[in-house]
């Protein structure tokens, strides 16, 4: 599991680890280290939320320290499936478009509704108390990483290219240990989050199945930049859903 952890933070973040092939293979092979390297990156971007300043400036620090952890390559993809997704044609037509360096318009406002919709969720997020935003953004990025690997054991690989190397090299019964490993984001809970926390750990999954289904019939095949895109994604749909359920219940 420590190999494939490690290949997992090399796939999913900018941090120092070091890679190895044993460890990109042992990562395709498990997908509970998905969920292990979202731990990590959650628990890295949470701190500004804890520091003593504004919400406002928390919550930047918050986006800041997101994509220091993790780069851009997951909100590339994001971009890249925007402007797939506005473009008609074939599937092969919109891969065509996916290799585009490119941002077209379709991308340039995936992305910017993506990053406002997640700034707005961390203010959601934060307005609830230092103690409950840093669950809810822990909650919400452990969400996003059990949705990939959710698309990973399940989804049906695309064209030869990254997606292809991670998706169907594990079986969906790999998924348990990673429901396993995801089980703690929701527990020891502070005082009334407990639901707000189920909410943004089932969200992630759902909207990455719903992201798969979209590249199946429109790219033939989960790809790379569907991954990232299931990601951000993901990530947002959790934080907001655990800032609603907060806020209901």
């Amino acid at each position: 599991m420590l190999t494939a952890v490690r290949g997992a933070l090399a796939f999913l973040t900018r941090l120092p680890v070091g890679s190895d092939g044993a460890a990109w293979d042992a990562f395709r092979a498990t997908p509970a280290a998905f969920v292990v390297a979202g731990y990590v990156v959650g628990g890295l971007a949470a701190l500004p939320l804890l520091a003593p300043v504004p919400v406002s400036t928390a919550v930047a620090g918050y986006l800041v320290a997101l994509y220091l952890v993790t780069g851009v390559t997951h909100a590339d993809g994001l971009a890249d499936c925007g402007d797939a997704a506005a473009a008609h044609g074939a599937a092969a037509d919109r891969r065509e478009i996916l290799r585009d360096s490119r941002t077209g318009v379709g991308g340039a406002l995936a992305l910017g509704v993506a990053l406002v919709a997640l700034a707005l969720g961390g203010l959601g997020a934060a307005g609830a108390g230092p103690r409950v935003s840093v669950r809810l953004v822990l909650a919400a990025e452990v969400s996003a990483k059990a949705g990939m690997a959710a698309l990973a054991a399940l989804g049906d690989p695309g064209h030869e290219g990254l997606g292809s190397a991670v998706v169907g090299e594990a079986s969906g019964a790999a998924l348990l240990p990673a429901v396993a490993v995801a089980v703690p984001a929701a527990l020891a809970a502070p005082s009334g989050s407990g639901p707000a926390l189920l909410a943004a750990l089932l969200a992630g999954p759902a909207v990455a199945l719903l992201v798969g289904r979209w590249a199946t019939a429109r790219l033939g095949g989960v790809t790379g930049d569907a991954f990232g895109a299931a990601n951000e994604l993901g990530r947002i749909a959790a934080l907001h859903a655990g800032v609603i359920a907060w806020t209901l219940w």
